[in-house]
């Protein structure tokens, strides 16, 4: 049992928002495989702010698609305001504000991982959106900007001070991005801090660095992201590891490429057979990984133009 706020959760294992990836298809093909909580990918507040069609989609659901999160991402205080009074026509169960995304083009403009050298600006924000907010309130964030400033311990106390119920924290500072450990130490450090919850974050790939992650941090969840790309059992094989240590055999080929071929069906659905099938060459890649003399087939359906195209190359595997 999990709880955020007044959000009660059954499963500590939660997806993660992914810009460009944890669309609608994308949360529903993993909560067939035991994923509970979701989240729609990051999405800034200008662009909410906007109305704009594009968001608008993608701040698309539907009934079985909860417990549901949003993450917004944000610098000025009147665009978080509009934001949030859009989002309350929305059926959410949590919205998190994001100071963790270390992308180029978010950090020149003060956002994301930018905020972390700014922890009284982060408080003033936090205070806003908690105040705003239909919904609890939670924050990712990062160990730090880099090695010589990791003040994720001062950040999350610092949220918690602002009223948020939850911390997310991706154990890597902003300058490592993807790249090298990450720090289960501050990971800790943060839980022994602060009295709300902290899910931890990074290199969630297995079932075995699940455990790993909660073992060594003592974190009261984790987020799941790239190990979630092209592989929706994850949810499934973390959740029988936990509860009795055994290892779920992974599927085979046939599952795999039963699951790609209902994942294609979605998008299309959801975004019309021209957009589906570009959006889902990425996910191919994803999906086929470990394949042997996979190489001849990614480069064949990153030319792929049409669903009969694509169903081709899944016969091919």
């Amino acid at each position: 049992m999990l709880n955020i706020g007044s959000l009660k959760l059954s499963s500590n294992v939660i997806l993660a928002p992914m810009a460009g990836i944890t669309d609608l298809p994308f949360r529903m093909l993993n909560r067939q495989f035991g994923c509970e909580l979701a989240f729609v990918e990051m999405i800034n507040v200008r662009s909410i702010s906007y109305k704009s069609k594009k968001t608008a989609h993608m701040l698309s659901t539907k009934r079985t698609d909860r417990p549901l999160g949003i993450q917004i991402l944000g610098l000025e205080e009147k665009f978080i305001r509009r934001a949030i009074d859009i989002l309350k026509k929305y059926k959410f169960d949590l919205l998190d504000f994001n100071a963790a995304c270390p992308a180029k083009k978010v950090v020149r403009r003060g956002e994301g991982a930018s905020l972390m050298r700014q922890p009284k600006k982060i408080q003033k924000l936090l205070k806003i959106v908690v105040e705003d907010s239909l919904w609890p309130v939670s924050i990712k964030i990062r160990a730090g900007w880099d090695k010589d400033s990791v003040n994720a311990k001062d950040i999350a106390l610092a949220a918690e001070d602002a009223g948020v119920s939850a911390v997310f924290i991706h154990g890597r500072t902003k300058l490592q991005e993807y790249s090298g450990s990450v720090d289960y130490k501050i990971i800790r450090e943060v839980k022994k801090a602060v009295h709300i919850p902290v899910i931890g974050s990074g290199d969630v790939l297995s079932a075995q660095l699940a455990k790993q992650m909660l073992t060594e941090t003592g974190c009261d969840g984790i987020a799941v992201a790239r190990g979630a790309l092209g592989n929706p059992w994850i949810f499934r094989e973390i959740a029988e590891f936990l509860e009795s240590g055994q290892i779920i055999l992974r599927p085979s080929h046939e599952e795999i490429v039963s699951v790609m071929r209902a994942h294609l069906e979605s998008c299309i659905d959801f975004y019309g057979e021209h957009s589906a099938v570009v959006i889902f060459r990425k996910f191919f890649a994803w999906y086929t990984r470990g394949f042997k003399k996979i190489r001849p087939l990614r480069e064949k359906c990153c030319r792929v133009k049409s669903k009969e195209e694509v169903l081709k190359v899944f016969a091919e595997l």
